[in-house]
């Protein structure tokens, strides 16, 4: 799999093959997942935004079974067009037990630098049948009660308005669990009001042609739909588990063993 939009820089994404041929190389690992994070892949871009490659990679079987395993972190040079690191499988199952939604987002990141759709699909598979609604719901929660504290700037605003976009998803699709990464998407399948809708696309709009959003006040419809769509949630915080804890173990190892064997 590879989708890569027109809007990004050819040479740009011709490095960041570059560096991911070079890690699997040079660490002798599989990487069957690699795509864009941030804000292109979440819909906001602005003119200097930099690159947030992240990709999965799976070790050769025997590494798994060393008494003094690898980093499950690889890094690359951080600068200030490139940010391209990956997680190792096993970090990645386990958070996602976990409930982290960031590394279920990079499943569905709209931007692939290069993916094996079966590796996808497995994963994707497996979140669905032991990640929690309450847990998804928190880690939204969480994020944009964060952005909110800190020192207010239309840039930071974003941060707020895409998770709780997601929280109100999640409200309107309540058998499902995993919500899409991008803001219009959110937005587009969340039911929200056409002001709202219409306010965030022309934010959008003035982020794509601005490289400092600076200080400003928000509009006050997404200020207030945001307001709204953290007070509806606020239940996730409570929210008691819903799934067998030995069961979800036990899911996980079987696709992680599964998994080592398809290499």
């Amino acid at each position: 799999m590879r989708a890569i939009p027109p809007s990004l820089d050819p040479t740009v994404v011709a490095e960041i093959d570059r560096r991911l041929a070079s890690v699997a190389h040079d660490h002798r690992v599989r990487i069957p997942w690699a795509i864009e994070s941030g804000s292109r892949a979440w819909g906001f871009p602005s003119p200097d935004s930099d690159y947030d490659c992240r990709f999965l990679f799976v070790r050769r079987t025997q590494s798994y079974l060393s008494l003094w395993p690898e980093r499950d972190v690889i890094e690359t040079p951080l600068d200030k067009t490139f940010d391209v690191n990956g997680w190792d499988l096993a970090k990645t199952v386990a958070l996602i037990v976990k409930g982290n939604a960031t590394a279920i987002e990079w499943l569905n990141s709209p931007i692939v630098y290069t993916g094996d759709g079966g590796f996808r699909d497995r994963l994707l598979s497996l979140a669905d049948a032991v990640v929690e609604r309450g847990t998804i719901g928190r880690h939204y929660l969480h994020v944009a009660h964060q952005q909110r504290a800190g020192t207010a700037t239309l840039k930071r605003f974003f941060y707020a308005l895409r998770p709780a976009a997601a929280l109100r998803w999640l409200a309107t699709h309540p058998d499902a669990v995993v919500p899409p990464m991008d803001l219009p998407r959110l937005l587009d399948e969340g039911d929200v009001g056409e002001d709202v809708r219409d306010a965030a696309q022309e934010l959008i709009a003035v982020k794509a042609r601005t490289r400092e959003l600076g200080e400003g006040e928000p509009p006050t419809v997404l200020d207030r739909f945001v307001t709204t769509q953290l007070q509806e949630a606020s239940h996730f915080e409570d929210a008691p588990p819903e799934k067998d804890a030995a069961i979800t173990r036990r899911l996980a190892d079987a696709y992680f063993r599964d998994e080592l064997g398809r290499v």
